[in-house]
């Protein structure tokens, strides 16, 4: 419920604010769960004093997805940014441009082509993701759990960390903060 919600993300924020002497500006909800149905949320991390929230991944996926949303930074409340995973678009339809699995599944070139395209193409900075666990290829194996998630969870973790050290290189990167909130300001770097 939008209470359960507020109450949740109030004291996750005021948590890590206390641990880390840090304002916590940012908010990414688990598996992109926001959604069509409980935009309300938006409300809640506005009130909360989140000031952006990556939330959405503007593609259609069996768990989650709001393919027709807006692809790049965009306001959803007067205080609160939305930035989106960053997609690329071709054949009318948005395609998973960076991070998490879908960075372990595709070839690192395929990967580096689609963020340079929205760099280039779209004129847009790119908004990439990964889990911490994605870089322990020996973290210990879930059992019981069927072939397709098996597969997502684990397909080229000993990769990771080597895509992740090209990527950095391939590509100027700068706090989410940094780059969007416009009392931070800083200009968006484009790729090398």
């Amino acid at each position: 419920s939008p209470a359960e919600f507020s109450a949740d993300i109030g004291s996750a924020k005021r948590l890590l604010e206390d641990i880390s002497g840090q304002e916590v500006k940012g908010y990414r909800a688990p598996s992109f769960s926001i959604g069509e149905h409980n935009l309300w949320a938006f409300d809640c991390l506005e009130r909360t004093g989140y000031r952006y929230s990556s939330s959405i991944y503007p593609i259609r996926h069996d768990h989650y997805g709001m393919p027709d949303a807006p692809r790049f930074a965009h306001r959803v409340r007067a205080g609160l940014l939305e930035l989106p995973v960053t997609t690329a678009r071709f054949f009318e339809r948005n395609w998973p441009a960076s991070g998490g699995g879908y960075f372990r599944l595709l070839p690192y070139a395929l990967s580096r082509w689609l963020l340079r395209r929205v760099n280039t193409t779209d004129r847009q900075p790119a908004i990439f993701y990964f889990h911490p666990w994605e870089i322990d290829p020996r973290q210990p194996r879930v059992a019981g759990i069927d072939a397709k998630t098996r597969f997502r969870h684990y397909v080229n973790l000993q990769h990771m960390e080597g895509r992740l050290r090209r990527l950095l290189t391939d590509f100027h990167w700068g706090r989410v903060d940094q780059v969007f909130l416009p009392a931070d300001p800083v200009v968006p770097g484009a790729h090398r």
